[in-house]
């Protein structure tokens, strides 16, 4: 269903018993609310909880931002690299806005919350912004943004801005785009617990049918490098949280989830052993199982 969250028309997916206790979670750069899981959805629905899902404005199929442009990508980078302020068409906060929305729209005064990469990075904002709206707080493969913090490789950073060849025919650029995913994926998810290729490639497919919007990326892309202040903000939190992060994540390497250990006070940490940035299935039952415990300290 759709509904109108801090101005912005985002859709919304709801799982679990009416009376189950609500877990907001909210995805990453780019990706849509079915990058969720259902079988992980599912393992989150036996723990009891009322999940809520959710497109991100600007892509899926909440509300479109493309009237205000795409920004320049080199210009953007020179700026990060020169530690210049960076101007982003909306800001992580805006998005951590539309997440109070959401709960706005659906009457739930506090939540459990779950971010994923960037989700968890609008996760943080709403730990130190909006911190009476939260029951519990995981924050999963995701980082503080400090950058003093080491990050992913020449190899993965080129495979982030590359693009899917040129194509003559709609039929061939969906193959394309697939091809392009595929390869992504494979090199930034669990070297511990690979994902099947067809398996990953109909599973993109999904996603790619459903809404194709990479302007969007670099509009939310941009977001991030221009969100500065975050880390230092990050002892204000006060929500009971738990850093769940892959030992092996080639995108967000683990020394992030120690340093948001260092900075939430009272945070709990997991790191496991050959995931990397993905969300692969023999991993659901433990994710699920502790960010179910973590809510039980709420």
């Amino acid at each position: 269903m759709q509904v109108s969250a801090n101005g912005v028309r985002l859709e919304v997916d709801l799982r679990g018993p009416a009376d189950g206790e609500p877990l907001l979670l909210i995805m990453g750069l780019g990706m849509q609310l079915v990058a969720w899981p259902e079988g992980f959805v599912d393992a989150l629905v036996s723990h009891g909880f009322r999940v809520i899902r959710f497109d991100n404005r600007d892509v899926g199929l909440s509300q479109p931002f493309d009237a205000l442009g795409t920004p320049n990508l080199p210009l953007t980078a020179l700026l990060h690299t020169l530690h210049l302020p960076v101007k982003a068409p909306y800001q992580l906060a805006d998005l951590a806005r539309d997440a109070v929305g959401v709960l706005d729209a659906l009457g739930i005064t506090r939540a459990h919350v779950c971010g994923a990469s960037m989700g968890g990075m609008v996760a943080q904002h709403l730990g130190f912004s909006h911190g009476e709206r939260l029951k519990s707080l995981t924050l999963m493969m995701t980082t503080s943004g400090d950058r003093a913090l080491p990050t992913e490789s020449l190899r993965v950073r080129r495979a982030l801005l590359s693009r899917p060849r040129p194509a003559a025919t709609p039929e061939q650029r969906l193959e394309h785009v697939l091809d392009h995913f595929v390869a992504l994926y494979r090199l930034i998810g669990s070297p511990g617990y690979p994902t099947e290729p067809q398996a990953l490639r109909e599973r993109i497919a999904h996603s790619v049918r459903r809404s194709f919007r990479p302007q969007a990326v670099v509009r939310q892309l941009v977001a991030i490098a221009a969100d500065r202040h975050r880390a230092a903000r990050l002892g204000r939190i006060a929500t009971p949280t738990l850093i769940q992060h892959g030992k092996h994540d080639p995108l967000i390497p683990v020394a992030a989830a120690h340093d948001l250990a260092r900075r939430i006070a009272g945070a709990q940490l997991d790191i496991i052993a050959g995931w990397g940035h993905d969300l692969p299935e023999p991993l659901w039952p433990a994710l699920a199982a502790g960010i179910a415990a973590n809510a039980a300290r709420a």
